[in-house]
């Protein structure tokens, strides 16, 4: 990862490089609380908080879609309120079907101090035609499926059948239509 210095600090203690929080040597325990928001978890506690594996948290911050936390003098990551919402709403986005990256254009709108709403909005209605049109295709699929089950004792039994006659039948038809 590129830890070239954007050329700022960031709160007391912390000096921001491209997506990366660092602590600065000679920062107090008071200094780095107070940048922390008076609220620091290890990687364990966040992980419980937000309902995901630790090894998913590590994950996102090596495809950047955290940054990676401030370390404590003991080296063990240190993780802020801040860090906990985004991660929540990284997981709820992926539930509501959003890939990583359209959740990494969205966390880029919002860190240009954009509401991304309208973006989303559209990505979740770009989703919910996508599903509507899996729905149909699933309920075809059902109803041939059916169909196979109602129809089986016709085939089921095929003694030219090397695996089985029912989807071999079936593929037969297709073979024929198609």
């Amino acid at each position: 990862m590129n830890t070239q210095d954007l050329g700022h600090d960031g709160p007391i203690g912390i000096k921001l490089r491209n997506n990366h929080r660092t602590v600065m040597s000679g920062a107090t325990n008071s200094q780095l609380s107070d940048a922390a928001q008076h609220t620091t978890m290890r990687i364990g506690q966040v992980a419980d908080r937000v309902g995901v594996n630790t090894k998913t948290i590590r994950y996102y911050e090596s495809i950047e879609l955290l940054p990676e936390p401030m370390r404590n003098a003991a080296g063990y990551r240190m993780y802020t309120a801040a860090d906990a919402e985004r991660l929540s709403f990284i997981r709820t986005a992926q539930r509501l079907g959003l890939t990583l990256d359209e959740i990494r254009e969205v966390l880029v709108v919002r860190e240009q101090e954009q509401t991304p709403c309208g973006y989303v909005l559209g990505l979740l209605q770009r989703h919910a035609s996508e599903l509507d049109q899996r729905i149909t295709e699933m309920q075809q699929l059902r109803d041939e499926l059916t169909d196979l089950v109602i129809g089986a004792g016709d085939y089921a039994g095929a003694e030219s059948a090397v695996y089985c006659g029912v989807i071999q039948h079936r593929a037969g038809a297709i073979n024929r239509s198609g």
